[in-house]
C-alpha cells in the first residue's frame, strides 16, 4: 500500500504545533501538561522553563501551586526517567510504564542483587516510604544497616524502581531548594495507581502530542516493548504515512499537519525537552545528531535552542561576579535570527529573574 510520505521539515512542523512551539497559546498549565502526557523534568525546574516556551503569560507560581497541593508531581515513569505530570495521570500511567523500571533495574543491577531476598526488601522499603520521604543515600542506609551483607546501594535502588514513588516538594518548586527524597505514590497522593489502565490510551495520546510516528518512536518514548500488536489493533482507526525513508508513521485522525514551509520562531528549551527525546528517529527537530548537553543542571540555567525549527544552538545562564546568558551557536546566524535569538533570551532572563543579565550570542 502507498501511503503518503511526509517530508523531514512537515514532521518538524507537525512535532512543533503539537507541543506548542510554532506559536505560545493561552491555557491551564495542568491542561497542557495532560495533553503532552507529561513534560520531561529529571532536571527539578525544567518543566518551568518547557511551559514558558510553550504558554503565554505563563506564572511559575501556577506549576508550584499545583505541586504543592500535590495535584502535581515529578516521577520516575516513561523510560524510568523523570516526569513532570498531573496527580491523575501519575496513578494513570505507573502501571503501564512499570516494566520499563523492573528490567532497567535487573539490567542494571541484577547481578549485585544476586541472592538478596527482593520481597522482604521491597516490602521494608514500602513500610519506610509509606511514612515519610527519603532520599536515596538515607534509604541505602537504613537497608544497609538492615541488611549487612547485601549490596546497600542495589538494595536502595530496588525500593525506588519497584515500588512507585514521586520526589516531595519542595524539590522542584520555583524558588525553592529541597533534597531528591521519595515517598510512595499512594502515601502523597491518598490515592492507589489505577488497576487496568489502557495501553491503547496511552499510545493514542502520544500520537496526539508527538505523531505522526512510528512503533519504534512510540517504544522509544515509553520505553516499553511489543507494541507493534497494539498498534496493529489501533490501525483501523489512524491514518497512515510514511516518512522519506519509507518507514510507517501512524497518527490520530485530528492530528495536525502544518505545510513544512510554516515559519518557526526562535525557542529556548530546558535540559532534555520532549521534542529531543521522544522519537526513535530524532532527525525531525535533530537532523545533525547532536547529543543533549550534559551534565544536567537544574533545568532554568542551561538547555537547548530551536531555529527554524532545529536544534540549532546551546544555552547556558551563568550568575556570579560576571553574570550572562551565553548562547552558542552550531554554525553561523543571520542578523534577523540573532536578533530573535537575543530577543527571546532577553525574555527568558525575565523568567529567571535576571533581566540586567546581558546575553551573548557566539558561533562554534
Amino acid at each position: 500500500m502507498n501511503s503518503p510520505v511526509l517530508s523531514r521539515r512537515e514532521l518538524n512542523r507537525a512535532l512543533l504545533q503539537r507541543q506548542q512551539l510554532l506559536r505560545r497559546e493561552t491555557g491551564s498549565v495542568a491542561e497542557l501538561v495532560e495533553r503532552l502526557v507529561g513534560l520531561q523534568a529529571q532536571a527539578p525546574l525544567a518543566a518551568y522553563v518547557a511551559l514558558w516556551s510553550r504558554l503565554e503569560d505563563f506564572e511559575p507560581a501556577e506549576l508550584s501551586e499545583l505541586m504543592t497541593e500535590r495535584r502535581a508531581v515529578r516521577a520516575s515513569l516513561m523510560r524510568a526517567t523523570i516526569h513532570l505530570v498531573t496527580a491523575d495521570d501519575c496513578l494513570l500511567l505507573w502501571r503501564l510504564v512499570h516494566p520499563v523500571a523492573d528490567r532497567g533495574l535487573r539490567g542494571a543491577f541484577g547481578k549485585r542483587l544476586a541472592g538478596a531476598d527482593l520481597d522482604a526488601v521491597v516490602a521494608y522499603g514500602t513500610d519506610l516510604l509509606s511514612r515519610e520521604p527519603y532520599s536515596r543515600s538515607r534509604l541505602r542506609d537504613v537497608l544497609g544497616e538492615r541488611w549487612p551483607d547485601w549490596d546497600a546501594t542495589a538494595m536502595a535502588y530496588a525500593v525506588s524502581y519497584l515500588i512507585g514513588t514521586v520526589q516531595v516538594t519542595p524539590r522542584g518548586v520555583w524558588g525553592e531548594t529541597g533534597p531528591a527524597a521519595l515517598q510512595t505514590i499512594e502515601s502523597w497522593l491518598g490515592r492507589s495507581p489505577v488497576a487496568d489502565p489502557s495501553i491503547d490510551a496511552l499510545v493514542l495520546r502520544y500520537l496526539a502530542a508527538f505523531g505522526p510516528a512510528s512503533v519504534a518512536d512510540v517504544q522509544q518514548w515509553s520505553g516499553l516493548t511489543k507494541l507493534r500488536e497494539v498498534v496493529d489493533r489501533l490501525r483501523p482507526g489512524l491514518r497512515v504515512y510514511a516518512d522519506e525513508d519509507g518507514r510507517e508513521l501512524f497518527d490520530v485522525p485530528e492530528g495536525p499537519l502544518p505545510d513544512g514551509e510554516t515559519p518557526a520562531p526562535v525557542r529556548f528549551l530546558p535540559e532534555y525537552d520532549n521534542v529531543l527525546l521522544s522519537h526513535a528517529d530524532r532527525r525531525r527537530v535533530n537532523p545533525a545528531g547532536r547529543p543533549v548537553p550534559l551534565p544536567p543542571g537544574n533545568g532554568a540555567a542551561m538547555g537547548t535552542v530551536l531555529i527554524d525549527g532545529d536544534y540549532a544552538a546551546d544555552w547556558r545562564h551563568h550568575r556570579g561576579a560576571d553574570p550572562s546568558l551565553k548562547v552558542i551557536t552550531h554554525g553561523p546566524i543571520t542578523a534577523d535570527v540573532r536578533d530573535a535569538v537575543e530577543a527571546e533570551a532577553t525574555e527568558l532572563l525575565t523568567l529567571i529573574g535576571s533581566k540586567d543579565t546581558p546575553v551573548v550570542v557566539t558561533d562554534r
